[in-house]
C-alpha cells in the first residue's frame, strides 16, 4: 500500500518536503534490503527466493523510515542506519510470515498478494521466518560501525523481538481469542505485539545517531505514543476498510473474536484516541526543532493512513 497523502494532510515547512524525503528514504530502505539479503542464486535457491518474496514484497516500510528519521536527529554512522533499517524489516517480515500461518491467524492475503505459505508451502514459510530472524542479527553484527553501536543495536532488537516484546504480544493475542480484555490489558498486549518493534526502530535510529540520555527519553515518549496509535488505526481499518484497499483480509479480527480497540471501546473512541496519541507523539519532539520534522510527519502518516 503506497505511503501517499495529500500535501494538505501533512505539516510541511518551506525547508522540508516530506514527500521527497519519503521517496528518497523508502528507496534507501529497499536498496539496503536488496544488498543485505542473500541473492536468490544462493543455495538453497527456493528458500532465498521465498525470503525475498517476504521481505521485498511491498509494504509501507514504516520501521526503516523511523530508523532514518530518528537517525537524522544527530550525527549518525550511515552504515549503522542502513543495517538497522534492513534488520528491523527482516524481523517485521518474519513476524508477518509466521502470523499468517494456519497455526496462528491462518490468512491467505498479505500486502495484496498470496501469503508466503500459500505462494510456497507451510514448511518453507516456517523456515523463511527462522532465516529472516537470524539474518537480521547477522546484518547488525556485520555492520561497518563502532562496536558499541553494533552491540546496542543487537541488544535492543533482540529485546523488542522476544518474549517481552513482539513474540510475547503475539502469545497474549492468541490467548485472548474469545475473551474480554480490559483497556489496560489491551494496551499492554499491543505495546508488546506492535509497539515494541516500532519503538525499537526509533531507538535504533537514536543509537546510530549517538543521541544523549535526555534525547533518547524524548524519543521513547514519541515511539510509545506512536506504537499505540499505529495499532488503534490498524483496528479501525480492519473494521472499516475492504480487503482490496487494506491489502490483507479485512474484518478478520471480528471474525476470529479477537479483542480490539473498536470492539472494546467503539469506533469513535478509537479514532479520537489515535488522534490524541498523534498529538502526544508530535509534542514530544519539540526539543529537536526542524530536525524532528520527518518524525512528526511520519506520525501524521501513521494516523491518517487509509484516508
Amino acid at each position: 500500500m503506497a505511503l501517499v497523502l495529500a500535501l494538505s494532510d501533512l505539516q510541511m515547512t518551506s525547508s522540508f518536503q516530506f514527500q521527497e524525503w519519503l521517496q528518497r528514504h523508502s528507496a534507501r530502505a529497499e536498496q539496503a534490503l536488496d544488498v543485505l539479503l542473500d541473492p536468490v542464486q544462493t543455495e538453497p535457491v527456493r528458500l532465498h527466493t521465498a525470503m525475498r518474496y517476504a521481505a521485498q514484497g511491498g509494504g509501507k516500510r514504516i520501521r526503516p523510515l523511523l530508523v532514518y528519521a530518528a537517525g537524522q536527529l544527530g550525527n549518525p554512522q550511515e552504515a549503522a542506519l542502513d543495517a538497522a533499517a534492513a534488520a528491523i524489516e527482516c524481523i517485521h517480515a518474519y513476524s508477518l510470515v509466521h502470523d499468517d500461518l494456519p497455526c496462528m491467524d491462518d490468512d491467505d492475503l498479505r500486502r495484496g498478494r498470496p501469503t508466503l505459505h500459500k505462494a510456497f508451502d507451510e514448511a518453507t514459510a516456517l523456515l523463511v521466518g527462522d532465516a529472516l530472524q537470524t539474518r537480521a542479527f547477522e546484518i547488525l553484527a556485520g555492520a561497518n560501525c563502532d562496536a558499541d553501536i553494533r552491540l546496542s543495536l543487537i541488544s535492543v532488537l533482540a529485546a523488542a523481538s522476544g518474549s517481552r516484546g513482539m513474540a510475547g504480544g503475539q502469545a497474549i493475542d492468541l490467548e485472548s481469542v474469545g475473551k474480554k480484555l480490559n483497556l489496560e490489558l489491551l494496551k499492554q498486549m499491543h505495546a508488546m505485539k506492535t509497539g515494541a518493534l516500532l519503538s525499537c526502530a526509533v531507538e535504533m535510529g537514536g543509537i546510530a545517531a549517538c543521541l544523549n540520555f535526555s534525547q533518547m527519553e524524548s524519543l521513547t515518549t514519541y515511539s510509545q505514543a506512536l506504537g499505540l496509535a499505529f495499532q488503534i488505526v490498524d483496528d479501525v481499518l480492519d473494521a472499516t476498510v475492504d480487503s482490496q484497499t487494506l491489502g490483507k483480509t479485512a474484518g478478520k479480527d471480528a471474525a476470529n473474536d479477537k479483542p480490539t480497540y473498536v470492539t472494546l471501546m467503539g469506533l469513535d473512541y478509537a479514532q479520537k484516541q489515535a488522534r490524541q496519541l498523534q498529538d502526544e507523539a508530535i509534542a514530544s519532539l519539540e526539543g529537536f526543532g526542524s530536525k524532528g520534522q520527518a518524525l512528526k510527519d511520519l506520525a501524521l502518516l501513521v494516523v491518517n493512513r487509509g484516508k
